[in-house]
């Protein structure tokens, strides 16, 4: 499963820009990988997984704004299909894993 969180937070006032900087390094100490500005997903192993880390996300909303969750299944992360731009290889974004014996 994917978790794919969607944010617009005002960034007007000097305390609006601290909450949009704790708020985005939550999400990158929690795990969570940027696919582009605003937007950030993370591989959940089942459904009782995704419940937690999205309960943790509500712990950590920011006050104002607009941040919203949406889960779905690797299969159909795996459908998205990339219009303009290109794929960063640099991260590993996937759900293999590998087992040295």
């Amino acid at each position: 499963m994917r978790i794919i969180v969607m944010f617009d937070l005002p960034v007007v006032t000097s305390v609006e820009r601290q909450e949009y900087t704790k708020f985005r390094k939550f999400l990158l100490k929690s795990g969570f990988i940027m696919m582009q500005e605003s937007v950030y997903t993370k591989i959940a192993l089942n459904t009782s997984v995704a419940d937690g880390i999205m309960q943790q996300v509500r712990n950590h909303k920011p006050p104002e704004g607009l941040v919203q969750m949406l889960t779905i299944t690797e299969k159909q992360f795996q459908k998205m299909e990339l219009v303009v731009g290109e794929e960063h290889k640099d991260v590993i974004d996937n759900d293999e894993r590998l087992i040295i014996l």
